[in-house]
């Protein structure tokens, strides 16, 4: 991505496809590096001659036996060999698992493996996920995404046998038979690392997961709980912000009900073509406190959001709401519905949400947003008007766990780090409490998205640093555990 605004327009989509006016399937998990960009914070270096590209023959369909289920694509894969010990003492290798977008922003914004690999004198790793990227079936996007039945191979299960499968050929052809795997993941990404150290506990030795709203499905985690902390996070920085944003709406409302209101609307908010209704505003100026909240640090950008509609002196609360998205996005030559075509991360994960990443996600009452709940029949039907194809919305819990998670995992599951910021909305869905003794919860009270694995800077705040640290700390026990477990494994 290389730009916030397509991240916005990532959102944009997502309310657009699922929200009716009495449904919400709301929001897609939008990345980091356009935030980074472009609020000038630091990225990780530009690539270095360190990377090698490979590409892995991977299979279309990994659970079937029918003919077609053999046609094969390939699939990117990035190595760094820098820091690692060799497979002949076992070094460890640690393996970033791809989720919804292309690799290179997983290079750019997934920090923590180049921080601290020379710390282990690990292998580094990043996976592309399947449909994304340079990792395309059928010889070209168009052609990958053209209809359901080819889409239908787009899915978490197909893309954690990919992983398996690349995982295991790089530990064959580096003979590293022994190497012990971490896999991390951000976000989506974070779910897969969870679930592949469950599907997969033969393979990877353990799974950071940042940012993974395991539990935000099949109502495990209340509707609303989303959109409750955004506004608790605006709230907390400015009363009278909150306070402007609620009112607002209706504002909004009042005018578009006019003969000349959407013109007028169109003229205050700068947008980049004429609206066509008030609900095209509001869903974009709902992304940007979703995003300022879910992003909120390095960058305080919900003090940033509310500053702008605090400091600007004048009764009109639209003028204030359009400083906000000024503040937020910048000098531009226009704003709210730029031209910018539908993204490969927006097609792909469009699909994943109407098939089987189906988080009920709804505005409640009391938050800063008008009412909107999370209606399952309303949202079953939008995707089926979209793709002909209804969404599986208990396939999640039933094939990876959710309901009873903390006492099923605690009797099979170890080695886990569920990691969540606090002032991140999708916290709401995260696992904030310990499990076991190997299965555990980092959280910071201020953390947002997936901070922990960005690239650490002589900037970050101390609790940011300890978070990184308690999590390194839990790695490395389980590596010590691993050798020595491995040590009497070839002894005896």
């Amino acid at each position: 991505m290389d730009s916030l605004v397509e991240w916005l327009l990532f959102l944009v989509v997502f309310l657009s496809i699922s929200i009716s006016s009495s449904s919400a399937g709301r929001i897609g998990i939008p990345r980091g590096a356009a935030v980074l960009k472009k609020h000038h914070l630091p990225l990780k270096r530009a690539f270095s001659g360190d990377l090698h590209t490979y590409f892995y023959t991977q299979t279309l369909d990994h659970f079937n036996y029918k003919p077609e289920s053999y046609a094969t694509f390939q699939q990117r894969y990035v190595i760094n060999y820098k820091y690692w010990g060799g497979g002949a003492v076992s070094a460890p290798i640690f393996v970033c698992l791809g989720a919804e977008q292309a690799l290179e922003t997983d290079l750019q914004t997934i920090g923590f493996l180049d921080d601290n690999a020379a710390r282990f004198n690990a292998l580094i790793v990043y996976i592309e996920h399947r449909y994304y990227g340079k990792s395309v079936p059928f010889g070209s996007r168009e052609e990958a995404f053209r209809n359901a039945y080819r889409m239908g191979y787009l899915n978490s299960a197909q893309a954690l046998a990919d992983y398996a499968e690349i995982i295991a050929d790089i530990k064959n052809n580096l003979q590293a038979s022994h190497s012990p795997v971490i896999v991390i993941g951000a976000s989506y990404g974070g779910m897969l690392a969870s679930w592949f150290r469950l599907k997969y506990p033969h393979l990877a030795l353990g799974a950071l997961a940042s940012s993974a709203p395991v539990l935000y499905f099949d109502n495990i985690t209340p509707s609303d709980a989303f959109y409750s902390i955004i506004t608790k996070s605006f709230r907390e920085t400015s009363e009278s912000c909150y306070q402007t944003i609620r009112r607002s709406w209706s504002v909004i409302d009042s005018y578009a009900s006019q003969p000349w209101g959407l013109s007028v609307l169109s003229s205050k908010f700068r947008t980049c073509y004429p609206l066509n209704s008030a609900s095209e505003l509001k869903k974009e100026l709902e992304s940007i406190y979703v995003v300022a909240s879910q992003f909120n640090q390095p960058a305080y950008l919900v003090n940033r959001v509310c500053a702008a509609i605090d400091e600007t002196q004048t009764d009109d609360i639209l003028f204030k709401i359009f400083a906000a998205v000024v503040a937020f996005n910048g000098n531009n030559r226009c704003y709210i519905n730029p031209p910018n075509p539908e993204s490969q991360t927006v097609t792909g994960w469009k699909w994943q949400t109407c098939s089987e990443m189906v988080m009920p996600i709804g505005v409640g009452e009391n938050t800063m947003f008008q009412p909107n709940p999370f209606d399952l029949n309303t949202f079953i039907n939008d995707c089926i008007r979209t793709y002909g194809v209804a969404p599986r919305p208990h396939w999640i819990t039933s094939y990876y766990g959710g309901n009873d998670f903390n006492f099923i995992l605690q009797k099979f599951g170890s080695n886990i780090i569920f990691s969540n910021g606090l002032r991140d909305p999708f916290s709401a869905g995260g696992v904030l409490e310990h499990i076991s003794k190997s299965i555990r919860a980092v959280t910071t009270t201020y953390g947002s998205h997936c901070l922990d694995l960005f690239p650490k800077s002589d900037n970050d705040p101390e609790w940011l640093t300890k978070q990184r640290n308690i999590e390194l700390r839990i790695i490395k026990g389980w590596l010590v555990t691993y050798y020595a477990d491995l040590k009497a494994f070839q002894k005896g």
